[in-house]
This record gives C-alpha cells, structure tokens and sequence, in this order.
C-alpha cells in the first residue's frame, strides 16, 4: 500500500491490468498527437542557442565599448564576454528545466484523467 497523503486517504497501487491500460492509452495518445517534427526540434535548439548567445554577445559588445572609454588593467571585454555567457547558460538551463516541469506535470494530469 502506497503512504497515505498528510489529511487524505490512502491510494491503492495499480494492478498489472491497470499499468497495462495506462501504457496503452498512453502509446494511443502519442499516436494521435504525433511526433514533433525535426523544425520542432531545431526551433528548441535555435532558441535554446539564441537564449545564450545574446546575452554573451551584449557583454562582449558592452566589454569592447567600456575598453575604449575607460581603459584599465584588466579587460572589460573578457570579464563581460564570460559573464554574458554564464548568464545566457543560466537562462538556457532555466527554461530547459520550466519546460521538462510542464511537460511531466502535462504528462501526469493526463495519466491521473486516464485512471
């Protein structure tokens, strides 16, 4: 028997048949929904990419200009290039991971409106 939630009562586990229907149910799903396409795929890694480059190329361009204006001991155009690029991959990396919430949070409502 599965924990029962905090102030509800407890779930029973599925049984083999219901694992099975679930399965099932979900291959027809994907069937009826098909499979995203390869301009699915090269959109996500054109936005993943572009969500990095940006903020990378904004530093470098912020570098270059406080280089020319105000010259110092170190270079203003590296320490913004690598922090537009840390700050790009933090982007990437966020919306990569708000994206696999959403799909396994779709992914079990779904199961959950199965059983």
């Amino acid at each position: 028997m599965i924990e029962p939630p905090p102030g509800g009562t407890p779930k029973p586990e599925p049984t083999l048949a219901g694992k099975v229907g679930a399965k099932a149910q979900r291959k027809l799903r994907a069937r009826r929904q098909g499979v995203p396409g390869v301009w699915f795929g090269l959109g996500m890694m054109g936005l993943v990419g572009w969500s990095v480059v940006v903020p990378t190329l904004l530093g470098a361009a912020l570098g270059i200009w406080l280089d020319k204006h105000h010259p110092g001991r170190h270079s203003w155009t590296l320490a913004l290039l690598v922090a537009g690029l840390v700050l790009g991959c933090f982007n990437a990396w966020h919306w990569v991971a708000k994206e696999d919430r959403a799909m396994r949070q779709d992914e079990e409502e779904k199961d959950d409106a199965d059983t």
